[in-house]
Order: structure tokens, then sequence, then C-alpha cells
């Protein structure tokens, strides 16, 4: 059976359920390989043999007003957008997008002067979506059809009510 291939904009609005943050805005960036994550005060922390990793979401964009510890992480290296190469952790979470649970890597990087405080890459997007840089927000519109569409499901009440 054939992966549903959904049509994305340039922009987005995704959730991050496992990290308690909902409603992000998301830059689609093919030009990226991997999906990146803003974070700051990224720190490595020893407990014995275990590592882990501790990191702060961007709480002007949304995030919970806490601390992150995972244990599962990888160090990467990447290069920036200016093409410098630079060292990165790497950390798997899931995003919803089209009402799609995708479990995917991002790397934890300082975007605060981006607009926008997630990036989706091409190993995110190959097979799934297909871009069309002259739309936006194509998921946070098809979600909240549905919603209205479940708050109101009678379609001669609202006759531009598109049924799903």
């Amino acid at each position: 059976m054939k992966k549903k291939i959904d049509l994305i904009g340039a922009t987005d609005i995704v959730d991050l359920p496992e990290l308690g943050w909902y409603q992000v805005p998301v830059r689609v960036d093919s030009g990226a390989t991997s999906s990146a994550i803003h974070c700051a005060r990224v720190k490595l922390i020893k407990d014995g043999e275990q590592e882990r990793l501790c990191f702060y979401l961007d709480v002007k964009k949304g995030a919970p007003e806490q601390s992150y510890t995972v244990s599962d992480f990888k160090e990467t290296v990447v290069r920036n957008s200016s093409g410098k190469a630079e060292k990165r952790y790497v950390i798997k979470t899931q995003i919803v997008i089209f009402g799609r649970k995708i479990r995917t890597e991002f790397s934890l990087a300082n975007r605060k002067k981006m607009s926008y405080p997630i990036l989706l890459g091409r190993k995110l997007l190959k097979g799934r979506f297909l871009i069309d840089v002259s739309k936006k927000d194509l998921s946070a519109k098809q979600n909240a059809d549905k919603i209205r569409h479940k708050k109101n499901p009678d379609p001669e009440a609202n006759p531009t009510l598109l049924i799903q």
C-alpha cells in the first residue's frame, strides 16, 4: 500500500505532544537535510556512566516553561544556513501534522533570530509531503475544517462546509 502524500505549504502549525508544545509555527525547508528545533541552555549532564541532555524550548513561541532532560540523543555535525559546520545534539520526538503522528529527529539549534522556532527538513518531508510554496498552514486549515465539521455535522446548516 502506498503512503498518502499530503500537500504542504511554506509554513504550517504543528503539535509536539511529547514535549507538551501545541500550535507551534514551523517553516518548511526543502533545502535543509534535517529538521531543527530552537532550544536554549543545552547542556550535557553526566550522572556516573549515564549521560543525559538538558535543554529549554522557546517560551516566547508558546513552549512550556520547563527544562527537558532526555537520555536518548546523539551528537552530529550539521552545516548551518551560512555553510559553517557546527556540532549539534539530536533528539527524537513525535510531531503531529495533518492529523498524522510522525516520530522524527530534530537537531537542537539556536534559532532565536529566526521567525519560526522549528524547521522541517527533507528527512521528514520525503515520501510524505509535496511542497507548494505559494500555500501556508494547510495542516492547520485542514484541522480547523475537521473541528468545524464535528461541531456542526449538519451540512445543510453550513453549505460551505466540506465533508472530508
